[in-house]
């Protein structure tokens, strides 16, 4: 594997595990019942916790890089030129 690809199944895979992971965990104003100020939006999240959640992001796309990086060095896929 080049080292761009590398890098581009990487990033694919971060941005991936965070969209799923955004919404975990989430809680609104309304959901809560809470009282917001006026113009505000009642469907925010209350905490967002983005920094959590972009260094788990990068954790799993690290995890799910690793098995990729394998199952190219394997030719698990039969993959490669003969």
């Amino acid at each position: 594997m080049s080292p761009l690809l590398g890098v581009a199944i990487y990033v694919i895979c971060w941005w991936l595990a965070f969209f799923v992971m955004l919404p975990m965990g989430a809680q609104s104003h309304h959901e809560a019942d809470e009282e917001t100020v006026p113009g505000a939006e009642p469907g925010a999240p209350k905490v967002h916790n983005v920094r959590k959640k972009a260094i788990y992001a990068a954790g799993i796309a690290a995890v799910v890089w690793l098995g990729v990086f394998w199952a190219v060095s394997v030719d698990l896929w039969n993959m490669r030129a003969h």
